[in-house]
């Protein structure tokens, strides 16, 4: 019986600009970890957080992870106690997947340590419990971070999660560079600004977008998958202006040659394609380094497309 279990969950690029809550891409990193640990006392204890500054509850029925945990133990053994560490490499309200991290590395832990009786797609009924407390009720972070790939969401059903069909071609020349500002924009507050009505006309534009955007990964074809990204018509519109700076970073990354430059997720975070690191590297430096000159801070990853989903540290 394993007594002990570390799970990592990858960070997550949601939407891929016109795929509103359809899309979802799991990147190689960041992400949070969870070990789970057996206990004498039935139930779900968080004992730690580390990396949230002291943001993050513990009680479990407040925490992503907690009700992921909880929801996997009493579907799989009621009796059972578990004991939550939780450490966050996410930034909290970033637009990467942050509050999904840490259920599906929770639920993967605690399914694996309690008997890994349940396959990875049978999780996403707590992972979507969990969601729903923070943020909706939606896949398209937690379907990527628990599967990796590129997934195309179509409900909230395993049959609605469908994995594209990425070559190596993308997972290796894909380069992205993720630049997060020090600024928060809760998920709340980025959906709460959305358009309840689009016009016609925008509708079919998006449509097309997304259509070209499942084309392109079909074809295997960065410049093009890059260009269907950048014709979101009614979600990053909608958001672009919480996002200090925004605009001015996104024509300097494409100025500088980046394929694409389009928010990641809620944002803040800035998801920048590229087809070499060097270029990912220079570009994601050089808008990091425009933001602290404008007074506000940022950080700067450089990633790449992750075939893998969560998997077990050790």
């Amino acid at each position: 019986m394993v007594d002990s279990i570390r799970v990592f969950a990858p960070a997550t690029v949601a939407n891929l600009g016109p795929g509103f809550d359809i899309l979802g891409m799991a990147v190689t990193e960041p992400g949070d970890t969870v070990t789970v640990r057996r206990t004498d006392i039935a139930g779900v204890r968080i004992s730690h957080i580390g990396g949230d500054g002291g943001q993050l509850s513990i009680n479990p029925t407040q925490n992503t992870a907690g009700i992921a945990a909880e929801y996997i133990r009493q579907l799989v053994d009621p009796l059972a106690g578990v004991e939550l560490e939780i450490e966050k490499g996410l930034p909290l309200a970033s637009g990467l997947g942050s509050s999904a991290a840490s259920a599906v590395a929770a639920a993967v832990a605690v399914n694996m340590l309690l008997g890994n009786t349940l396959e990875k797609i049978d999780l996403l009924p707590a992972l979507l419990e969990a969601e729903a407390a923070v943020s909706g009720r939606h896949a398209d972070n937690v379907a990527p971070s628990l599967l990796g790939g590129i997934i195309l969401i179509t409900g909230t059903s395993a049959g609605d999660l469908h994995q594209l069909p990425i070559s190596e071609n993308i997972f290796t020349n894909l380069h992205i560079a993720l630049v997060t500002p020090n600024v928060a924009v809760p998920t709340a507050d980025a959906r709460a600004v959305l358009p309840k009505t689009v016009p016609f006309a925008t509708m079919v534009g998006q449509t097309k977008a997304a259509a070209q955007l499942i084309h392109a990964v079909h074809m295997d074809n960065i410049k093009l998958l890059a260009q269907a990204m950048m014709q979101d018509q009614v979600i990053e519109p909608a958001r672009e202006h919480l996002i200090p700076h925004f605009i001015a970073a996104r024509n300097m990354a494409l100025n500088q040659g980046a394929l694409a430059a389009i928010i990641s997720g809620a944002g803040p975070t800035i998801c920048i394609l590229t087809e070499s690191r060097s270029e990912a590297e220079q570009i994601g430096n050089e808008v990091q380094e425009a933001y602290e000159i404008e007074g506000v801070g940022a950080a700067c990853r450089v990633v790449r497309p992750s075939a893998r989903g969560a998997y077990v540290v050790s």
